[in-house]
């Protein structure tokens, strides 16, 4: 089971790919602060200073302004590609694909739907940091 989100970023591949990568871009639209750069076979924490949370992530592949791979979870069950294709000079497709979802949890539904929407979310907030400079968006999520 997977879900799946696509939207257009009015920016280049490789403005896409720098504000997930780096520690000091992510804070601006997701994750409060990340301990380091995304590299191929890192381990990274990523924290949310607002509601006292942190995940770890390990960076599975790493391909320069066209993809980030990478596994989360309690057991690093889901994996998440992140694939930007530029269209044009001034325009990227940005799609983020998980999957790794267990099709036998009794609330398989809500969570699918609850990682959709915070997939959107997260691509929302990109899209107003990179494209207009919003910063303060990233928080305001309440569930």
């Amino acid at each position: 089971m997977n879900i799946l989100t696509k939207f257009r970023i009015l920016k280049p591949a490789s403005e896409v790919f720098e504000a997930f990568v780096d520690p000091l871009r992510i804070g601006n639209f997701w994750w409060s602060s990340s301990s380091e750069r995304w590299e191929q076979g890192k381990r990274i924490t990523l924290r949310y200073d607002e509601y006292n949370a942190e995940v770890n992530i390990k960076v599975t592949e790493i391909d320069i302004n066209k993809k980030i791979v990478f596994k989360w979870g309690e057991l690093e069950e889901n994996t998440v590609t992140i694939s930007m294709k530029e269209v044009d000079e001034l325009s990227t497709i940005i799609e983020v694909n998980e999957e790794g979802f267990n099709e036998n949890e009794d609330e398989i539904i809500n969570t699918l739907v609850d990682n959709k929407k915070g997939w959107v979310y997260v691509l929302t907030c990109l899209k107003a940091y990179l494209e207009y400079g919003i910063t303060n968006l990233r928080a305001g999520i309440v569930k």
